[in-house]
């Protein structure tokens, strides 16, 4: 599975952290990330609260799962437009 984690703050390097141990997960990437987060999977330079940034990332990598850690994007409906495309 190819997963996105949406975010850079200490929330989302814990998620990455866990998601990196799963044997499900076969592509780790997060966006933006962080140093810390950049230790098990690959960071992507688009602001969390960019939804068309995202939308494009999640597109590029065919994303099977986004997880969003931020309140902002939700606030900004990254939520709604990934569902609207058919990503979970």
């Amino acid at each position: 599975m190819r997963v996105l984690v949406v975010g850079g703050g200490g929330r989302e390097h814990a998620l990455c952290w866990g998601l990196a141990r799963s044997p499900l997960v076969e592509q780790l990437h997060a966006a933006p990330g962080n140093a810390g987060i950049a230790s098990v999977a690959m960071c992507h330079a688009a602001a969390a609260e960019d939804v068309d940034a995202q939308l494009r990332l999640a597109d590029d990598l065919d994303a099977d799962l986004v997880v969003i850690g931020p309140e902002a994007p939700l606030v900004a409906g990254l939520a709604d437009e990934l569902r609207a495309r058919g990503r979970r």
